[in-house]
């Protein structure tokens, strides 16, 4: 049998932007359940799906702001520590 390593593997990384878009996606259906749809059974539930739909879209927009400064942060963080590794050479 062939040997196996013994170091386990790396997860799949995921967006880190994954996480807003889903909070958009769901905020939008809220949205169109509680302002747009004119389904009779869809009337029971109009104060929540507005609700919802209040909560979630600006939770989206803050986080997706929120992910955005943080990869720049994250981004220049590397570059700065690559410059400084460049000019020790």
């Amino acid at each position: 049998m062939a040997e196996q390593s013994k170091s386990k593997p790396v997860p799949p990384e995921i967006s880190p932007y994954l996480f807003p878009v889903a909070l958009a996606l769901m905020g939008a259906w809220f949205s169109y359940d509680g302002w747009f749809s004119a389904e009779p059974d869809m009337q029971e539930h109009l104060i929540f799906n507005r609700v919802g739909s209040a909560i979630l879209l600006p939770w989206a927009v803050v986080d997706f702001f929120r992910t955005w400064r943080a990869e720049n942060e994250y981004k220049r963080k590397i570059v700065v520590k690559n410059d400084v590794t460049l000019d020790d050479n």
